[in-house]
C-alpha cells in the first residue's frame, strides 16, 4: 500500500476516533449528571414518579451496549493507529495476508480481511 493511500486511511481514522470520543464522553457525561435514585417499593407512597424511574433504568440499559459497541471501535481505531505507526497496517492478524484495499476503505480500522472475518 503506497504512502497516500495510508495517510488518507489514517486521516480517517483519526477523525473518526475523535468523532467516537465526543460521543462516549457524552454517553459518560449523561451518566455522571443522572442522580442517584432510591428506588423503593411500588406500593411506598414516597415514591410517585414510578414510572420515571423505570424509563430511567431502560434507557440506561439501551445505553450499555451502545457505549461497549463505541468503545470496541474506539480501541480498535487505536490499534490501526499504532500498527501505521509500525509499518504493519493492512495486514490480517490472523492469516498476515494484506486486507483488500476496499475493506480498509470501508473501515479503516479493520483487523482482519474478508475471510478471516467470516470465520473467526
Amino acid at each position: 500500500m503506497d504512502h497516500q493511500t495510508i495517510e488518507e486511511l489514517k486521516k480517517q481514522l483519526e477523525i473518526k476516533k475523535l468523532e467516537i470520543e465526543k460521543e462516549l464522553d457524552t454517553l459518560s457525561e449523561r451518566e455522571k449528571n443522572e442522580k442517584v435514585h432510591d428506588f423503593k417499593f411500588p406500593n411506598d407512597e414516597t415514591n410517585t414518579d414510578i414510572e420515571d424511574e423505570t424509563f430511567e433504568v431502560e434507557e440506561f440499559e439501551n445505553l450499555l451496549p451502545v457505549g461497549y459497541v463505541l468503545e470496541e471501535t474506539l480501541k480498535n481505531i487505536n490499534l490501526a493507529l499504532q500498527k501505521i505507526q509500525n509499518n504493519l497496517y493492512g495486514k490480517c492478524e490472523k492469516c498476515h495476508k494484506d486486507i483488500p484495499l476496499e475493506r480498509l476503505r470501508a473501515l479503516p480500522e479493520a483487523r482482519y480481511c474478508n475471510e478471516c472475518n467470516l470465520n473467526k
